[in-house]
């Protein structure tokens, strides 16, 4: 059962688990597991996802309950008046702690660069004693806050891959070597990336919606094994 994070008769807030699709796509045919489906099926009612998030991704996505609010909470996401904050651990630390990544990212149907920003956060840093890649006796990582500014597909990824500080467990855009490592000394079978906090107004009676989504039990056990149980989020 899918957990819900807020609802009311117009829309509706979800913990998307990792490792689960939004909806039907021509890359997964055939599969019937989707948050669409299982959500509609849980609550009786007519869902429609207003965005999207990566399958690999975990946490809040929201739906509309009816069709008529469906291109307001849309228009919402197109003129960027949603807050949308991420989680991350990635590979090496930042030598700015706060930044902005201002990166063109060429568009996987049209194949043109389209404008893309990423604001970053440094939480927490380490530094732990395994060789991770085979070049290094250490190796180091950095929990990060990420705010979407724009929303062009894997952006996250993708920017911190341009960077060079590679999401732990990207199997697309990600550092393979930092992957097996993970998998084989912490049994890591997830994307680190999870879909916090997000906020915006309401489009019928302009209410403040803002929430945070729990972090998952994967991405809790690798802060605890880099260090970082003590942290509260």
């Amino acid at each position: 059962m899918l957990e819900i994070l807020f609802e009311d008769e117009n829309l509706i807030l979800i913990d998307k688990p990792a490792g689960l699709l939004v909806h039907k796509t021509r890359q997964a045919y055939g599969e019937e597991e989707n948050a669409l489906i299982q959500l509609r099926d849980q609550i009786g009612s007519w869902v429609a996802p207003v965005h999207r998030l990566d399958r690999a991704t975990s946490g809040v996505l929201l739906f509309a309950k009816n069709e008529e609010i469906l291109p307001a909470l849309k228009a919402k996401f197109m003129d960027r008046e949603v807050q949308k904050t991420y989680l991350t651990i990635s590979r090496g630390i930042p030598q700015e702690k706060e930044s902005l990544i201002d990166h063109p990212l060429t568009s996987e149907r049209s194949n043109k660069a389209q404008e893309a920003q990423t604001r970053y956060r440094v939480l927490a840093e380490t530094e732990i004693p395994y060789n991770s890649t085979g070049r290094y006796p250490t190796s180091r990582y950095s929990l990060l806050e990420v705010d979407l500014l724009t929303g062009r597909t894997h952006q996250i990824r993708r920017h911190l891959a341009h960077i060079r500080h590679y999401i732990i467990g990207d199997k697309k855009h990600g550092d393979n070597k930092q992957n097996i490592f993970f998998e084989c000394q912490f049994g890591l079978q997830n994307l680190l990336l999870h879909a916090w906090k997000l906020s915006f107004r309401h489009p019928l009676d302009g209410q403040e919606i803002s929430l945070s989504c729990p972090i998952p039990a994967h991405f809790r056990t690798i802060m605890q094994e880099l260090g970082w149980a003590h942290i509260k989020l």
